[in-house]
């Protein structure tokens, strides 16, 4: 199973102060010596040992940053930097075994932002995150279609200023299907997107990820509909 923690530790006048960050990292030692440090600068620390933890904490969080190992023991951390970048801005430092250029040229061509390679000195790791914070308060990343508005920063969606209080896949097939509204998109395509891997035949996830958002867009506005084209997708249409 895969494991994640969260622990928080406000100090006052620190710039991590009230942030949250998302640790990916297998070594487990570097993993506690991160999250010392990081909760020492206030930070709230979202962890998960491999790629099945982190997208679970994904599923149901938006820290404001993350720090991904691309090594990891089910798979690369750049193949889950692809699946944020589908449908976020959110900071990323890459962590990099020292010499593998390769993997830093890959990671900062799909959009990580920093990349540090191991060993790394503790102070620079944190002065690293906090630029990657500063940065991220100077950029307005935010769409609007009429009153629905995106936050791709935070992964936040709102209608006439009211929090949609979405998930990260509820927020992913949202934007993917206001971005290409009246148009019927496959279950395959809108999974591959919001889950980074290919449909099986099961697609009882995306059923149930749409049928929460239709229910959490109902409770705010009629005016945005998400129809069931059976056996062909879904398309989503802004009546006013």
């Amino acid at each position: 199973m895969p494991r994640c923690t969260v622990e928080f530790c406000p100090i006052k006048g620190s710039d991590m102060n009230g942030k949250t960050i998302l640790l990916v990292e297998d070594n487990l030692k570097v993993m506690r010596n991160n999250i010392t440090i990081l909760r020492s600068r206030g930070a709230a620390v979202l962890s998960a040992e491999n790629l099945a933890g982190a997208r679970a904490v994904l599923a149901d969080e938006m820290p404001d940053a993350a720090v991904i190992d691309v090594m990891l023991p089910d798979g690369s951390g750049l193949d889950l930097l692809r699946e944020i970048r589908a449908v976020s801005a959110l900071p990323v430092l890459l962590l990099t075994a020292k010499g593998e250029s390769r993997d830093v040229v890959s990671g900062l061509s799909l959009g990580a932002d920093d990349y540090l390679a191991k060993p790394y000195d503790l102070n620079v790791f944190t002065a690293r995150i906090d630029a990657l914070l500063r940065r991220a308060r100077t950029v307005s990343e935010n769409i609007a279609f009429g009153l629905l508005r995106f936050d791709l920063l935070s992964n936040k969606a709102s209608y006439e200023g009211e929090d949609l209080l979405l998930t990260q896949k509820e927020f992913a097939l949202l934007l993917l299907l206001t971005q290409n509204q009246k148009k019927t998109l496959s279950a395959d395509y809108l999974f591959e997107k919001a889950w980074g891997q290919p449909l099986n035949s099961d697609t009882s996830a995306l059923r149930l990820q749409i049928s929460n958002l239709k229910k959490k867009l109902f409770a705010v506005t009629e005016d945005i509909a998400i129809e069931t084209a059976r056996g062909e997708g879904y398309c989503l249409t802004i009546l006013v």
